[in-house]
């Protein structure tokens, strides 16, 4: 079998892997309208199941960067370990009491352990890089796109017990992670040396990085805070324009506008791979900020406009993410990479956690129609980072010297 061939195997195995395991992520919003009629669960604790899992995956982020576990083991014996450990802890859920202290603590362990999956990936898809870094992250962040759209493909279709939506996202995880050991790891990969507990700091001390990474965090002072709220803006926009069952409907258009950046993740890595990063970055977070802008007002009209606008924000406000991760891991020594990648992911997290909860009393204080627009400060605070970025003379080191 040729170097290429095991390449291509890996990598759809990585990416079918990662859908697999991200389904744990998800499920909690999948089963969350079953739960809440059945255990009569407030809005807050709904949100608290969804909202843990998150801060779960901030805190393993933490952890994992704080030793440096990305960057000191067989990052396949991490991710498939991780990945066992969260399947057992959302198979755990099934026989807790949805929204008691039990109930949270395993959403929070879940996402925890999430964190020894998706930045690992992502240094596992890098090890195999060869001018082709932004295509290969991208697949990868194009992978959690279709986990994080298939919940509301799930509410369209309609409702699914939430025990048999759990077991099976579990069986799921725990089989694509242990898939991962048929993975190989590329030429580009190297272990770190030694243990620095300092490490991980440098992803804000070092000029370059810093930059990238705050180019990452104005992405993701959007694009969680948008996945979180389009479909009920949606819904809302389709009731008042009179469609039948609007909030069916809204769940089918949020499915297609999350999806819509899987494909936009892995084309916009192939152009950022030709024209840069740094350049790539910086239009596409003006095309979201764009969308983010002029959606709100939007609220209530066509349906056909507002939905097209929805879509093309969907294609435009994921694939910078995966180019800013590329970014970090070009401008970091491939022995420190995966813990580089997990301090920048656990900081973006964080701020999208920020983001999401201010978002409902800003809706409260200003309607619909300017929901929305809180969100561009993410992309100009970004487009600012990146032309900065683009200035450094070690720019040259992004995407083969095309910065």
């Amino acid at each position: 079998m040729t170097i290429i061939s095991i390449k291509s195997r890996s990598l759809a195995l990585l990416c079918l892997s990662q859908v697999a395991v991200l389904s744990l992520w998800f499920s909690a919003s999948a089963v969350a309208p079953g739960l809440a009629s059945e255990f009569a669960l407030s809005g807050d604790k709904v949100a608290l199941l969804s909202s843990s899992v998150q801060a779960g995956f901030v805190i393993g982020c933490l952890i994992s960067a704080g030793f440096g576990l990305a960057d000191r083991t067989d990052p396949r014996v991490l991710y498939a370990v991780c990945a066992v450990l969260g399947a057992l802890a959302n198979y755990a859920f099934i026989y807790s009491e949805p929204g008691s202290n039990l109930s949270i603590v395993l959403r929070l362990a879940t996402g925890a352990v999430i964190a020894g999956v998706y930045p690992v990936g992502m240094k596992i898809a890098m090890s195999w890089a060869r001018k082709d870094a932004g295509m290969l992250v991208g697949m990868l962040v194009g992978s959690l796109m279709i986990g994080s759209a298939a919940p509301h493909l799930i509410a369209f279709w309609g409702d699914v017990d939430w025990r048999a939506v759990l077991l099976a996202t579990s069986w799921i995880s725990a089989i694509g992670g242990l898939s991962v050991m048929l993975v190989a790891i590329g030429p580009n990969f190297a272990k770190s040396p030694k243990f620095k507990l300092g490490l991980a700091f440098e992803s804000l001390t070092n000029k370059p990085i810093r930059l990238a990474n705050f180019g990452y965090f104005g992405h993701m002072w959007e694009v969680y805070a948008m996945w979180a709220w389009i479909a009920l803006f949606l819904g809302a926009s389709f009731e008042f324009s009179g469609v039948e069952n609007p909030q069916r409907w809204a769940s089918l258009m949020t499915f297609f506008t999350i999806a819509a950046g899987a494909p936009g993740s892995m084309i916009g890595g192939m152009i950022a791979d030709r024209i840069g990063r740094t350049l790539m970055t910086s239009v596409v977070l003006a095309m979201s900020g764009t969308c983010a802008l002029i959606i709100g007002p939007l609220f209530g009209g066509p349906v056909f406009l507002v939905c097209l606008i929805a879509i093309l924000w969907g294609a435009t406000v994921s694939p910078d993410s995966a180019q800013f991760s590329t970014a970090v891991g070009e401008l970091s020594k491939p022995e420190n990479r995966g813990t580089m990648l997990t301090m920048q992911t656990a900081i973006g997290f964080s701020l999208a956690l920020v983001s999401v909860q201010l978002m409902p009393h800003w809706i409260a204080l200003v309607g619909w129609h300017w929901a929305f627009t809180p969100l561009v400060a993410g992309p100009v605070f970004g487009i600012v980072s990146m032309l900065k970025l683009r200035k450094l003379p070690q720019s040259q080191q992004l995407a083969g010297g095309k910065r």
